[in-house]
Order: C-alpha cells, then structure tokens, then sequence
C-alpha cells in the first residue's frame, strides 16, 4: 500500500508537471518536485509518434503483455499506422498492436435522432491533446464528436474501459471487426450476446505477405450496465452494442484469446474479477515501476532522466504474450493449427509465457545485454519460448508471429541471444540439446537457408554456396526468393553467428564443431576487398560487383550501405583491422566516417522509411538501423577508448536526446532494439560481440549519468547491486581517467559478468581532453 501511495503521489506531481514538459515542442526546467517523481511517471509514451509505426506505440499495457490497448489514429500499413501524434482523429481502440497481428478495435458512440446505421461506417472522432492523458498503463482522451471521455487500462490479457457519456444520451459500442489495422486485415468477424451483461466473439487476422497463416482472436466482454440490443451490419460486418441508460460510467471488460472463448473468458475471470478501473491503472504503473526501478539514475538534466526511462520503457516494448494464463497457445507451425499446452510447475502455472516476436536481427548488442544483466527472467523466458517453437516445427525461429514463423530478416539471430543467456547462467540444463538444435540452423536445412520471409523455398539465403565457397554470392545466382538477399551482409552475419554457435560448442566439449565453426567465422575475410578497403559483393565466379560504390544503399547489403557495413565483424576486429592495413589506419578510417556521418546527426533521415533517400542513404554511420550501431564501441576494442567515448557521446546527444513527438530513435526501433542501445549507452555497459564468450565482458564506455544504480534479481545473481559512480562528469568532461572497481584500479575498459554480478561499485574519473583525430 506504501508503493501505491507514492506512485499515486508521483503521478499527481507529474501531472502538475504535464504542460512545462509534454508539449510538442517544450524547454524542460528543472522542478524542484523531480527528485519525488516515480520513473514510471518520467516516461514520455509520445516519443517518436510522428514516425510511428503499429506496434511502436503503446499506452494501456502491461510488459510484454498480450493486450495493448491504445487509439489509433491511422489504421492501415505497417509503417505510418496506429498513434500518429499528428493526427487529430481517432478512429478505434485497439487491443491487439503486435508484430503482423491487430485487431479488436472498438469505439463508443453517442447516437442522435435515431441515425444509428450512418455510424458504421461514419464513426471516427476528433480530439485534443490538450485534454488527454497518457503514461505507461493508463490512457484518456475526450471524443469531441460525442462529447465523451475515454479511459483505458489492462491487465496482461484484459482490457478494461471506462466511458463516460453526456447525461441522458443513447449510447452505444461498435465493435470494428472487418477492417485493415495495421498490417493486417481482420475479417469473419462475429459477436454473440450470452445475457444482458456478457458477449463472446472472434475474429480473422488474415495472413500477410510476412505472416503466411491465419490466426483466429477470440474475446469475451462483460458490462457493468445491460446491452439492450445487438445489430449488425450486413455491409461492413460490423457489430454495435446498445446501451441502456445509466447515469454512471460504462465500464467495459473485454478479455482476449488466441486459442479459444473459453480461454478467453478464464484470462478476464482470473486477471481481472472485479470491477475496480483505477484499481488496475494502480496495478499496471505498480508493475511498470518496478522494472523501470531496477535501474535508478542521478545527475545529468531532468529531460536526460525523462528521456533514459522512456528508453528504458521502449526496451521492454513490443514483444507480445500469446499464451492463455493456463498455457494454452497458438501453434501454427505444422500444416494444421493446433493449440499447444506449456509445461505446468508444480503449483499448475505455466512455466513460462510464449511470445509473439520481431527479428532479434541487432539483439547482440541490444537486449542481449541489458535484458541479461537487469532482466534475467525475461530473457531466459523468451529462450524458454523460442525453444518451444523447436520443438513444435522443428527451427528455433528468428521472429515468430501467431505461432509460426515468418523469417523475418536473415542468418539465425537467436543464437547470440541464446547462448550468451547460456554464457551468462540464465539457462542451465539440456545445453546438449539447445546446442543441437542450435546447430541445425546453421546447417543445410536450418533458417540460415531462408532469407526474408521466404516461406515456401530455401534458397534465398544463399547456405549452400557459403558452406562450399565461403561466401554468399551477390547476386544469389538461383534466382529472388523473399527479401535481403544481399551476399556480403550474409556472409558477414554467418560468420559472426558461426563464431557464437563456436563459444557453445567449446563450452561443450564439442572440440570438432568448435574448430569447425571458427573456422567459419573467418569466412567475412572474403568478402572484404582490400583494393577499395571495403567490404565488396562478389558473384558466383568470385568477381567483385562492378562499379562498386560503398555509400550505395543496398548494393550488396542488408538495410545498410557497404561503408556502414564493413565493420560488421564484432567477433574478430583486430583481424579486420589487420586486413585494412593495420590497427592505425582503421581507426583512422573510422573516425573519419564518424565525422562525415555528424551533419546528418548520425542518421539515415528521421524514420525507417526514409532510409532510401537518396541522400539520407549514403551516411556512412547510420544509429537508425541495426547493422551499424556498434561503431562508436569499436574504438574501444582497437586501443582507442577516447575515441568511442567522444563518438558515443556525441550520438547520445544527436540521436537519444530529443523528447517530443518527432524525435525519438529516426529509423528502426524495432521493439525495443534502439531503446536497448540508448540505455547501454547512456549507462556506458556495452558488448561488442554480444556476451557470448565462457565469461562475458562489458566495454566500459562514457556514462552520461552522476551515478546508475542497478537493482540484481537475487534469483539469478548473488549481488544486491551494481553501482556505476562518475566523479567529475560534465558534458565536456566525458573521458575516462582512471576505473576502480570496488577500490581497485582497473587497467583495462572492461569488467567480467562474473565479477558484476556478485555486485560492487564500478568509479570512473572523468576528465575533458580533445580527442585525437
């Protein structure tokens, strides 16, 4: 009840601190009240939604949770979609903004002179800004069509909403099942009333060109006020919900399944029994600060505070729980659907939670670290559940939607996830078998064979000619199946995966496969053209791409230029230095793209679609997108550790400063990818092959904060915390001097997992100089 009060407390003060810092475009002060404002209530949830995206977004959720409820003010397409802050017309709630999957879109309407057949189709509303609400849990607009308010909150699996009418108004609900959310349309939808109090219902999200199968999403609502009447519309096929006249707030509990009405209505009766709305806006900011609150910050600016845990929020973005609260799930990965059952623990609760997944394309730099030092349990989780799609279809997938796999982008992302939870300790038993089906993806008949969503064929990937030539081809001689089929991004992101599945194997024992696998990991040599200096596509019969122009977008590379993607080689970078002509004449070459890169603030324009600019395209840095956002630590590992602290800061501030609604991250967030970065960045934690080693490392870097202090989950770890203490730190004075950790001088920029997890106190001693360049 303490922790309830005080977020109850902060949230108020935030509240009075909403028109000094949440306009658009605002100068953020330093109130003398920030020091008592709870972290969930420094989240900014309108980051970036001027370059929104369907499942960027979110407001009424829970972590990962199955339901996230939120307006949308755009409905279709994948990019452009969902809450475009820009955009004053909101035209549904709904439930369900995930990777390839949406739907459940509701609106409340106010009819007027009996008219009600106009509003199945004519039923969107303006709003303001002005008058709306937002933190991470909890959602309120004012529909000015209906004069109405809007809230909306939920549990992992429910969506609760309050609506309050003019009085004396006929009021209704309508249910928009047949449309085009996002990505998806949804269609066959049906409602069917059970009382005057109870509905069920499901829907169709068709199939995608990325998400080849059909899921069907069933729900079941409850009312606090009688439903007097059920139409439908033969036309749209949609369905409203008439409501007798009451003179309190409707509230309305709408529980969701992707197996069955009846698993949906357990979801609604176990996590959300009663009918207590701000109840559960508590609950959720409850469980919201709790795992902003493992990572507490001091110093810097009040807007760098608001802006760290609004990273912080997005790294625990977008990845979605599928399966039911019993354990019932989804699997669409064989020919027929099935629902598929998690293993039980003793007490009869599921194991753990199944997922709905984006790519891990970029983990290894991203959630790899940040979810394994701080959120332990939530990446053995999701290893637990990309397992479970082994052993249902046969792959560890790289980006699962609806139960099945999509392929999203290339190579085996999962296995620097899943072994550097291995490396880590988080996983523990039946390593022989993770590494066997590890493995099979890295073989013929493994994803590797796959490029992007390619789902009937296995050619696209280019596997065969690796294994035979060492080296994808460019182009990939059989033919276009799927997308990212660019030959020298493949052959870089094998080889790096190939050294990760190596460290496995030596920690197995498995010596053949080690030597084997390392000697893969070699392979990025020959696509690297000491002639230009670049890394170089080469066709079949080993001739380099004519006309070859490295600051050309795509041109052998996966959402990347060759410049960009020439230092993709985080496991051997003092080999690609030696191929460059020495350790000097890489860093020299690097420090040159940085500078070059700086005008255009380090990014390919300001969202993912832009990349393709003409001009935007050719940067040779991009922070917007994953191939290439390891660079500024790159210094670190070739000797010049000034260098990646100078550049780090630099993209810091260029890139993960702005809190508005068109800055946040200019390119591909990616569910929680680029807030991931900003984090580790910011706290100056980062590792550059992505902890995969027996005992992982973290490259010390330029924290941007006084002090960061990270809560250890006693479950996993045996410290209490990590603290990171800079003394003398200042925007100018951001190189480090001298590193002690626990009093003792460390003379190295790194410090061992196994010494930070048992806790202590990493100091820094910051110092301004002017970098060599």
């Amino acid at each position: 009840m303490v922790l309830k009060k005080a977020l109850i407390i902060s949230f108020t003060l935030s509240l009075l601190l909403w028109n000094a810092c949440n306009s658009p475009a605002y100068k953020v002060s330093q109130p003398n009240l920030e020091s008592s404002i709870a972290p969930v209530d420094m989240v900014y949830p309108q980051l970036d939604t001027e370059n929104s995206r369907w499942f960027l977004f979110t407001s009424a959720s829970r972590p990962f949770g199955m339901v996230n409820l939120s307006p949308d003010t755009q409905l279709k397409g994948t990019w452009g979609s969902g809450y475009r802050y820009e955009i004053d017309t909101i035209k549904g709630f709904s439930h369900i903004h995930g990777w390839q999957l949406s739907g459940l879109s509701v609106m409340p309407i106010v009819i007027k002179n009996g008219t009600k057949n106009i509003f199945y189709k004519d039923f969107y509303s303006k709003f303001s800004h002005d008058s709306e609400k937002v933190s991470p849990g909890y959602h309120s607009v004012h529909l000015n069509r209906y004069n109405t308010e809007v809230e909306i909150t939920s549990t992992k699996r429910t969506g609760i909403h309050r609506y309050t009418f003019p009085k004396n108004t006929q009021n209704a609900v309508l249910f928009n099942l047949n449309a085009q959310l996002g990505p998806c349309k949804t269609q066959e939808g049906v409602v069917t009333q059970i009382n005057e109090n109870q509905l069920n219902g499901q829907f169709v999200v068709a199939p995608t060109k990325r998400k080849p199968k059909p899921n069907t999403i069933f729900f079941h609502v409850e009312l606090n006020t009688p439903v007097s009447e059920v139409d439908s519309d033969s036309q749209t096929g949609n369905y409203m919900l008439h409501l007798e006249k009451s003179s309190i707030p409707v509230l309305m509990k709408i529980g969701i399944s992707y197996t069955s009405v009846e698993n949906a209505k357990n979801n609604l009766d176990t996590e959300l029994p009663h009918w207590d709305f701000d109840k559960v806006v508590d609950e959720s900011k409850e469980e919201w600060n709790n795992l902003l609150s493992r990572i507490t910050v001091e110093g810097a600016t009040y807007k760098d505070r608001r802006r760290f845990y609004t990273d912080l929020w997005h790294a625990l973005q977008g990845r979605r729980i599928i399966s039911d609260i019993n354990g019932a799930y989804p699997d669409n990965t064989q020919e027929n659907f099935r629902i598929g059952q998690l293993p039980l623990k003793e007490d009869g609760t599921p194991a753990f939670n199944h997922y709905n997944s984006d790519s891990f394309w970029g983990a290894q730099w991203t959630i790899n670290t940040l979810w394994g030092l701080v959120y332990p349990e939530i990446k053995e989780e999701f290893v637990h559940s990309l397992l479970q799609y082994k052993k249902d279809g046969g792959l560890i997938p790289r980006g699962p939607s609806g139960g099945n796999y999509t392929y999203v982008m290339t190579g085996a992302s999962s296995t620097p996830f899943i072994v550097s939870a291995i490396q880590q300790g988080l996983v523990t038993e039946n390593l022989d078998t993770i590494y066997s089906a590890l493995k099979k993806n890295h073989i013929l008949g493994g994803i590797m064979e796959k490029a992007g969503y390619e789902h009937e064929t296995n050619l696209g990937g280019g596997l065969s000619h690796y294994l035979k030539n060492g080296y994808v081809p460019y182009p990939i001689p059989e033919g276009k199946f799927g997308i990212h089929q660019d030959g020298a991004s493949l052959t870089l992101e094998y080889a790096y995966q190939d050294f990760v599945l190596a460290q496995l194997a030596k920690k197995l024992n498995h010596e053949e496969d080690y030597t084997h696998f390392m000697e893969r990991s070699q392979n990025y040599k020959n696509v690297y053209d000491s002639s230009t200096g670049w890394m170089r596509p080469k066709n079949l019969d080993g001739i380099w791409k004519e006309d070859f122009d490295p600051y050309l977008y795509e041109n052998g590379f996966n959402e990347s230029n060759g410049a960009q993607s020439t230092w993709f080689v985080p496991h051997d970078l003092k080999g690609l230095a030696y191929l460059m002509g020495g350790t000097e004449k890489a860093i020299e070459k690097l420090n040159t793209q940085f500078i070059n890169s700086e005008a255009q603030h380090f990014t390919a324009g300001s969202s993912h679609d832009r990349e393709m600019h003409p001009e935007y395209s050719r940067i040779p840095i991009n922070y917007g997108n994953q191939p290439s956002m390891q660079t500024a630590q790159i210094f670190t590992k070739l000797g010049r550790p000034d260098l990646s602290q100078y550049w780090s800061r630099k993209v810091v501030k260029s890139v993960f400063s702005g809190l508005s609604p068109s800055t946040g991250y200019s390119g591909d967030e990616d569910q929680g990818l680029m807030g991931s970065l900003a984090v580790l960045m910011k706290i100056g934690m980062f590792q550059m092959n992505g902890g995969v080693m027996e005992n992982p490392k973290y490259e010390i870097g330029s924290p941007i904060f006084d002090k960061i202090t990270i809560q250890l989950n006693n479950d996993y770890y045996p410290g209490e915390k990590l603290e990171i203490k800079t003394i003398n730190n200042s925007s100018e004075n951001m190189y480090i001097d001298k590193i002690q950790w626990n009093g003792e001088q460390l003379n190295d920029y790194h410090i061992f997992h196994h010494d930070v997890i048992k806790g202590g106190t990493l100091e820094l001693k910051m110092v301004a100089s002017k970098p060599i360049e």
